[in-house]
């Protein structure tokens, strides 16, 4: 059985996950295998579309994870699509208003509370709902909509954001925030910093859980973010993803394999001494 994302989120233990961005469901499984416990799925990002993330999403099961969908916009259809297929949290990207995160709490629920379509044949409800009335129940219970907010409007707007009832959580967005606000890519900046803090205290004052992303592929900086983070209340944690961690040992394995042995480095003309 997978883990449930909301439990997770409202857990006092630290919990770390990442971003599929490669369409593998072999890394889906090296995540769930090398510790953890959820991964988001990304087809804002990822070159891939609703038939490849459901896959990736069986991938998570079978391993024991949670896993939550990032969106390309927040559509209802594609919400509903991703909720059929068994994926149970949709990631909303540049969230910047309460009547946006209405509209994708809604998309979550069924009518007459929401605007999901209804089948009885999905992923979500074994393929053949018998009992409609208690699917419904069961499947409003642990689905929902995490909130992506990564713009400057998106800050302006955050009190009345993480007030909108039905949200499973808050996701801050540092890197598209550093381009909204004209820093072009530097997430370290402290105007960041104070900006991502000031959603986090008003996320939790609310009582709606934090998910933050940590990029930095060096480990020392990442556990000093970690506990940066802790210290104001988050528990959940977004590290890299699956390029970005991929990349740094590759990177490290050429860099080590370099200084231990006598073959010369790619952009050597040669490769003969290897």
């Amino acid at each position: 059985m997978s883990r449930d994302l909301k439990a997770l989120l409202s857990s006092d233990q630290t919990s770390l996950g990442t971003w599929t961005q490669i369409a593998a469901p072999e890394l889906v499984d090296l995540i769930g295998l090398n510790g953890f416990g959820f991964t988001i799925i990304d087809c804002q990002h990822g070159p891939f579309g609703i038939e490849t993330a459901e896959n990736l999403a069986r991938a998570a099961d079978a391993n024991g994870i949670a896993s939550a969908m990032r969106l390309a916009d927040n559509d209802p259809v594609q919400i509903m699509k991703a909720l059929d297929a068994g994926i149970r949290h949709v990631v909303i990207p540049n969230l910047e208003t309460a009547e946006a995160a209405q509209q994708a709490v809604a998309a979550t629920q069924f009518a007459p509370h929401g605007l999901r379509g209804a089948c009885p044949c999905c992923r979500s409800g074994g393929h053949f709902i018998r009992n409609w009335t208690e699917y419904v129940a069961e499947e409003e219970a642990r689905v929902g909509a995490i909130a992506l907010v990564e713009t400057a409007k998106g800050v302006e707007n955050i009190e009345a954001i993480v007030s909108v009832p039905g949200l499973t959580a808050l996701m801050c967005g540092p890197f598209d925030l550093s381009v909204s606000m004209g820093l072009q890519g530097n997430w370290r900046a402290p105007e960041i910093g104070e900006a991502v803090a000031h959603m986090v205290a008003t996320s939790i004052a609310a009582g709606l859980p934090v998910m933050m992303p940590v990029f930095s592929s060096d480990q020392g900086e990442a556990k000093r973010l970690i506990a940066h983070w802790r210290n104001l209340g988050v528990t959940t944690f977004v590290v890299g993803s699956d390029k970005i961690l991929i990349a740094d040992a590759f990177s490290r394995w050429t860099e080590h394999l370099a200084k231990q042995s006598h073959f010369r480095q790619a952009d050597d003309s040669s490769l003969a001494d290897f």
